[in-house]
């Protein structure tokens, strides 16, 4: 990174730092995208999902970041890297633990950068925990009118008020590029993984069935299972069961049913059309003009994150995935998810606009969410954040004290909600000495086929 310092005539300085796979290549594409407007460079932070340099060519590879203005740093260097840059504003693309902790961090250097933040995918349902992680950021960014619109309405409802920038998803904009004729082009049924929807292993067993049927129903086209990593890399999220397992489990396969981990971009330029649950791989292809099935054998809900692929006519059945029988969005759905006019990106122009607070001295400070427990919090947030790569005395120290302690404060909590949900179970309890695991959970789901859901939401 540079580290001369950024006059008031010279462009705007803006440092991103991620670490996964879904963040690097949201905040290298956007950085890209803006590069001769601003002074841009990458900081790849070091944490234990950190991503390989496979994956840190591919998330480069199109974005137009150019491969000098990335580097990798660890934690413990990270604040004399920033102090040497001397950003006017630093992009936080991280996970939402990781975004508090280095807000907080960034928010102590002085003078102050400007703090952004954003989610790097299809971010509907808007979610109170997304915002919260997120609170002493100055710009939070998002991708469509729709998401803009129901997080403002999220700040609304529950007082965290937030500054909402709209930029469109890099890859959205492709279309604008390139002659993606939808009538031409590849023959592979392309399956876009995703690590933790839906979550349940029968569920994920159950697309691994599809697929192979898939293959077996037309042996002269592919089945291409596109792999978020290879063997021993890391993703944003923990994938406990992994296609290929579980396509391993179900015997012999078709030849024609492959794995594969290059990029998405690359996988899209051989589709016929996508399958997914709720990838944001969606979106790319319809910017390609592929067609898509959105698997809707498990409902539709916000669990699912598969709600505005549902708005936009995108839901097929497990047998029009065997029949390949994909389809194209909605007209009037594109201009409000995801596909708007590239003059309505308003995120470069609010940035700016923060920059020149910053200048005059008038920008203010942004407080995170109040809780308790002062410094040893913020160390333990911290080293959970970080893991091992938080090598902080402090650190070792609250993992000591907040292990135990969160042990006993998630058993009263279980205590308390089956004592509430039964007023017998105390004398239960006190005869058994047993903790009781959490009650189980039902959400609000509207749904298409059958009804069930299972899966985390990101945040």
């Amino acid at each position: 990174m540079s580290g001369d310092v950024a006059g008031e005539s010279a462009r705007p300085r803006l440092v991103a730092i991620a670490d996964t796979d879904s963040y690097v290549k949201w905040a290298a594409a956007l950085l890209g995208a803006a590069a001769e407007r601003w002074d841009v460079s990458l900081v790849v932070l070091q944490t234990p999902v950190v991503v390989s340099d496979a994956q840190l060519e591919a998330a480069l590879a199109g974005s137009g970041l150019p491969e000098q203005c990335t580097e990798r740093v660890s934690y413990r260097d990270l604040a004399v890297r920033l102090a040497d840059a001397r950003p006017d504003a630093v992009l936080l693309a991280a996970r939402g633990p990781l975004v508090r902790v280095l807000a907080r961090d960034v928010a102590a250097m002085r003078p102050r950068p400007v703090i952004a933040t954003g989610l790097p995918g299809i971010s509907i349902p808007a979610t109170r925990k997304a915002v919260m992680y997120r609170l002493q950021c100055d710009l939070f960014v998002l991708h469509s009118k729709r998401e803009v619109r129901d997080f403002r309405a999220l700040s609304m409802r529950t007082g965290l008020a937030h500054r909402y920038a709209l930029a469109a998803l890099p890859f959205a904009r492709r279309a604008d590029t390139r002659d993606a004729d939808p009538s031409t082009g590849g023959t592979d049924l392309v399956f876009a993984t995703q690590a933790r929807v839906p979550a349940d292993r029968s569920e994920r067993l159950l697309v691994a069935r599809v697929l192979r049927r898939a293959a077996a129903a037309d042996p002269s086209r592919r089945v291409v299972v596109k792999l978020r990593a290879s063997h021993g890399e890391h993703q944003t999220h923990i994938e406990r069961d992994g296609y290929p397992e579980l396509l391993a489990e179900l015997g012999p396969l078709p030849p024609n049913l492959v794995t594969s981990t290059a990029s998405m971009a690359r996988a899209l330029t051989t589709a016929e059309g996508l399958v997914t649950v709720s990838s944001t791989a969606a979106i790319e292809a319809v910017a390609l003009g592929v067609p898509v099935i959105a698997l809707d054998s498990f409902g539709v809900s916000p669990e699912l994150i598969n709600e505005v692929l549902a708005d936009g006519g995108l839901l097929g059945s497990e047998e029009d995935v065997i029949a390949r029988r994909f389809r194209h969005p909605h007209p009037d759905w594109l201009d409000d998810n995801y596909f708007h006019a590239a003059d309505e990106d308003d995120w470069e122009r609010l940035l700016q606009d923060l920059i020149a607070e910053r200048r005059a001295g008038v920008l203010p400070a942004r407080r995170p969410v109040a809780r308790r427990g002062g410094p040893l919090r913020d160390a333990w947030e911290r080293k959970v954040a970080l893991g091992r790569s938080d090598t902080s005395a402090s650190g070792v120290v609250a993992l000591a004290v907040g292990v135990p302690v969160r042990a006993v404060v998630r058993g009263v909590h279980a205590i308390g909600r089956a004592i509430r949900t039964d007023p017998g179970a105390s004398a239960s309890l006190a005869a058994t000495d047993q903790q009781p695991g959490p009650d189980g959970s039902s959400a609000q789901v509207r749904s298409t086929s059958a009804v069930r859901t299972s899966t985390t939401r990101t945040s």
